[in-house]
């Protein structure tokens, strides 16, 4: 592997001078700095350098910058069928929601018939071609998650085959986790993946892709420890980009490592800002306002918030945006028992139903929980209607998800009418199908998980031995968080002044 350098620069990692036009004292930005890749390709010697940086771009998704880099390599060697490769790739967001959009589907295909068109020299080069273009191939008529397994086992194949080659092996591992499923608690894809990327990040610790994946890989109660290596590696690998600034929190926020996490998030939604990239922006104030409220720090939550307020609307109708947008709010009013604040979220126009839920849902337990029983059933009818509406389209990871909300506005909706056995059961219920279904990476976690909202109702009930129970299955699970610790230590409390003799 070697390093990725623009000519002229001296060789130590991946530092390419941005030069900005002219400017007062001739000041110019930080070196760029994305890891080391090293992707041989059959082209023109004159664009290694570039698609290597490319590559490095597109492991830590950037994505517009990452198809900026290979159409200039385009440019400049017309026959390079692999930075048509390149292209298309940058449409295939593998572990977001959606993995591609409707709309760039037609120009992927494009380039990948551009690629074919043009050939390659080397086998290797054909398979990574023909794997994209399964991604792509048929999707008015066939299922997006029959073409992602089908790319899967094209990589899987190009994996074997070349078992030397360090991009194979990565893509395939990043094909794994784009396919694993959040009910599969066992995670035997992200371990399989794991497999795959431990061995490479030891002989190639300055690599973007491997830290990256293997923080995906790590993203879940049961391995977020072995995360942490990788965590605190990212950031300086590819401090250049802003998602490698955000993406330690992933793991700082499995294991309730909130400072961490606070300044993870900082950093990645001031880079993100400057290079205008919204959604990362958002993406990573959605995770500042869960640390800083699990921290205690409402106030600097609130100043996030405001910071949000005083953005140009985003577009809600990208789930990235609109959730972290829409989430916001809710978490400062639900975390905090804003009651009154969180019936009075609006949620959001032309944004994706299930981003439409959660506003839904936080109105409906906004009412219940200050005595409107009346109200909350208008939102547990809502979300009925959007859980019917993502069943039959086929969504079923989010159609339970917002089964799980719908069944906590219920549990809250029965515990205001004095219905307190209906109101445990149903909320049982709802904790139970939540702790078999593992969170997307485009959020932290539930608002409030289930768990602790099963505590939080046992406490009202006057059972702090119960709740205490579920306080800390909650704190398995989710480490560090506030409202878990609070009801955990005012179950104990109770529990001893109950134990305590009168007299």
């Amino acid at each position: 592997m070697f390093p990725v350098l623009r000519k002229g620069l001296p060789a130590v990692g991946l530092f390419v001078c941005l030069v900005a036009g002219a400017q007062e004292m001739h000041v110019h930005p930080a070196p760029e700095k994305l890891g080391e890749v090293s992707f041989p390709i059959s082209c023109k010697p004159s664009v290694q350098q570039e698609f290597n940086r490319a590559v490095a771009l597109l492991h830590s998704f950037a994505y517009a910058a990452a198809q900026e880099a290979f159409r200039g390599v385009a440019e400049q060697d017309p026959g390079c069928a692999m930075a048509h490769w390149g292209i298309a790739m940058t449409y295939f967001h593998q572990l977001w929601e959606p993995a591609m959009a409707t709309s760039s589907v037609a120009s992927a295909q494009q380039e990948i018939e551009r690629a074919v068109r043009i050939g390659s020299a080397t086998e290797s080069e054909r398979e990574f071609i023909q794997a994209a273009g399964l991604v792509f191939q048929d999707a008015a008529t066939v299922p997006y998650s029959t073409r992602d397994h089908n790319y899967e086992r094209a990589m899987a194949d190009l994996a074997s085959k070349n078992k030397s080659d360090v991009e194979a092996q990565v893509f395939y591992a990043l094909a794994l986790l784009s396919n694993a499923s959040p009910t599969d608690r066992t995670h035997a894809r992200q371990k399989e993946a794991a497999e795959i990327l431990e061995p490479l990040y030891r002989s190639y610790p300055q690599h973007p892709g491997i830290p990256h994946y293997l923080i995906h890989a790590y993203d879940n109660a049961e391995l977020a420890s072995r995360g942490l290596p990788a965590a605190k590696a990212y950031s300086q690998i590819a401090p250049s980009a802003p998602h490698a600034l955000h993406m330690p929190s992933h793991i700082f926020t499995r294991l309730g490592l909130w400072d961490d996490s606070i300044a993870s998030n900082v950093a990645a939604r001031d880079a993100a800002r400057k290079v205008g990239d919204i959604g990362e922006e958002l993406h990573a104030m959605d995770y500042l306002v869960y640390a800083y409220l699990q921290s205690g720090r409402d106030a600097e939550a609130a100043q996030v918030i405001g910071q949000l307020k005083a953005m140009p609307k985003s577009n809600s109708s990208d789930f990235k945006t609109g959730y972290a947008a829409t989430a916001m709010p809710i978490r400062y009013a639900v975390e905090r028992r804003q009651w009154a604040d969180a019936a009075a979220i609006v949620p959001p126009v032309s944004a994706p139903p299930h981003v439409i839920a959660m506003a839904i849902w936080a109105r409906g337990l906004g009412q219940a929980r200050g005595g409107h029983p009346a109200e909350a059933a208008v939102a547990i009818g809502d979300l009925q209607r959007i859980e019917d509406q993502l069943q039959s389209a086929g969504n079923v990871y989010w159609a339970t998800q917002v089964k799980i909300m719908k069944r906590e506005v219920m549990a809250w909706t029965a515990e205001s009418e004095g219905k307190h056995d209906t109101a445990v059961t149903t909320m049982r219920e709802a904790a139970d199908e939540e702790d078999a279904i593992e969170k997307l990476p485009v959020t932290p976690g539930p608002i409030v998980p289930a768990r602790e909202q099963l505590g939080d109702l046992l406490l009202g009930q006057g059972h702090p031995d119960l709740a205490c129970k579920e306080f800390e299955l909650t704190l398995v699970s989710t480490p560090g968080r506030r409202g878990a610790l609070n009801g955990a230590a005012r179950s104990a409390e109770l529990m001893r002044s109950a134990a305590v003799p009168a007299g």
